[in-house]
């Protein structure tokens, strides 16, 4: 049995990580949060993970609040949390010798690539403080440890976490039309596939290094809402607008679509969101 260790084991993702392998009994499973310890704290990050002693640590903490990250008041903790925090966890898994899993975003890549960006892509150039992070995050990771998955992915959606399906949701119960962003292209992906393909990744005996994790196929953030009430049997009128009548604090990348060349495919984002809307309704 292989004693795992989930960080940020309260978030969407991370409650699917603690199922996934909590009914595993291959795996002895941890799950710590922000309420058991402080991971921008260098010293107790090295005191608890020591003292838990696992073969494999998950890291799903991230402070995911994107346009927050541009407030001068939440930079610093947004740089803490995704970027240094993670080259604490990562050294401290050099030093016992174990896995570390970790997550990144799309949005560590400027956006203007239509063939979309593989694990391999080396043109970094975040449009956004969250997105600096984030790769800074990347960074810590590989400078203080080399085994490690790393598992790029984007547009996450699930239950217990605030996300666009959501919020589709709610703004169509209290609003007969909504306007959507048409000019910003990626790929969704849903907490459930997520979690259950790290756990492919780590028994599938892939080499160290960079994945790719979405669910398969492209969409608009409109056509994702249309798809949401179309799903939902929601009668809203979708209108669509380009991202300059939606000015937000953070800047997102027009086409960050995550290329995966490494791994079997994953369900389509249409099979994977109906699945979570059925479960909701």
């Amino acid at each position: 049995m292989k004693k795992i260790l989930i960080i940020g084991a309260r978030g969407m993702l991370g409650q699917e990580l603690m199922k996934v392998f909590g009914t595993d009994k291959n795996y002895e499973v941890v799950g710590t949060d922000m309420k058991d310890f402080d991971i921008t704290n260098k010293e107790k990050v090295f005191e608890n993970i020591k003292n838990i002693a696992p073969q494999i640590v998950i890291n799903a903490a991230a402070f995911t609040r994107v346009d927050d990250c541009e407030k001068p008041e939440f930079k610093d903790i947004c740089m803490k949390v995704n970027g240094y925090a993670v080259g604490y966890i990562a050294a401290v898994c050099r030093e016992l010798n174990a896995v570390m899993i970790h997550y990144s975003t799309d949005y560590i890549f400027f956006g203007e690539k239509e063939r979309g960006y593989r694990e391999d892509e080396k043109d970094f150039a975040p449009l956004n403080i969250y997105g600096q992070s984030k790769l800074l995050g990347e960074q810590e990771l590989l400078k203080n440890t080399d085994r490690f998955y790393l598992i790029r992915t984007a547009w996450l959606y699930g239950k217990n976490g605030k996300n666009f399906v959501d919020t589709m949701l709610e703004l169509a119960h209290k609003m007969p039309e909504l306007k959507v962003v048409n000019d910003q292209t990626g790929s969704p992906t849903y907490a459930v596939d997520l979690a259950k393909r790290t756990k492919e990744i780590l028994e599938g005996n892939y080499p160290f290094g960079v994945y790719h994790i979405t669910n398969e196929g492209t969409v608009s953030w409109y056509d994702f809402a249309k798809k949401i009430f179309e799903i939902a049997k929601i009668d809203v009128k979708v209108i669509p607008v380009a991202s300059n009548e939606f000015p937000r604090p953070a800047k997102r990348p027009k086409y960050s679509v995550l290329v995966n060349t490494k791994l079997p495919k994953s369900r389509k984002w249409e099979e994977a969101l109906e699945e979570y809307l059925l479960k909701k309704i």
